[in-house]
């Protein structure tokens, strides 16, 4: 019976966030999943992709599904570029160049580390902020659009199922604070992960996209 785990940062784990009588994500994906299934939080709150490994230690041996979801943190730890002053917009897209590749080396490692385990895997993209300035609002997205290339990206090469979450989260609602989702948001990515493992052939190596 499929067994789905959930790797990656607060979008999984998301207790803190969401309030102290309403269900965090996997509480919400464990409620409706068939009687006979399983879902397991392996997620870590703040974790990078080089935090990854130590949640792929933990997977139960029975463990069929791995949902993963990584590249918020990183990003939000280079967010600080966007206030840098430079001499020249070739500067600007220097830092950018070389956040690029720093963080495709690290995904690339940690998707062929992950497809050693044989599971079926599923990717997630970046999902947009919720600031209420809108420059910065603006400032974040363009930034983002860098590390979801490389996670799209790499998704295609590998013919990986992936949720696109900037078209999941795409009300304010969504949000319990600019950067963390709410029960609502949590619903609905869980709607859309019960519609991979159900409706995409995991035996077919083809990339579609979710949201």
């Amino acid at each position: 019976m499929p067994h789905i785990i959930l790797v990656g940062d607060s979008i999984f784990d998301n207790a803190a966030y969401v309030g102290e009588n309403n269900p965090d994500v996997i509480t919400q994906l464990q409620n409706v999943l068939p009687e006979t299934w399983q879902g397991t939080l392996n997620a870590v709150d703040g974790h990078k992709v080089e935090d990854i490994n130590s949640q792929l230690g933990k997977l139960p041996k029975d463990a069929t599904h791995l949902i993963l979801s990584v590249g918020g943190n990183d990003s939000l730890s280079s967010i600080n570029i966007l206030d840098e002053k430079v001499d020249s917009s070739a500067q600007v897209f220097d830092q950018l160049a070389k956040l690029r590749e720093e963080f495709e080396q690290q995904y690339q490692e940690l998707l062929k580390t992950i497809l050693g385990f044989h599971l079926s895997t599923t990717i997630c993209t970046i999902y947009n902020p919720n600031f209420a300035d809108k420059m910065l609002q603006k400032r974040s997205m363009t930034a983002l659009t860098i590390f979801n290339d490389v996670i799209l990206t790499q998704g295609f090469k590998l013919g990986l199922p992936i949720i696109d979450l900037r078209l999941v989260f795409n009300e304010s609602q969504d949000y319990a604070n600019p950067i963390e989702p709410s029960m609502q948001g949590g619903q609905k990515l869980v709607n859309v992960i019960l519609n991979v493992i159900e409706n995409y052939d995991f035996n077919q190596q083809y990339t579609r996209i979710f949201y």
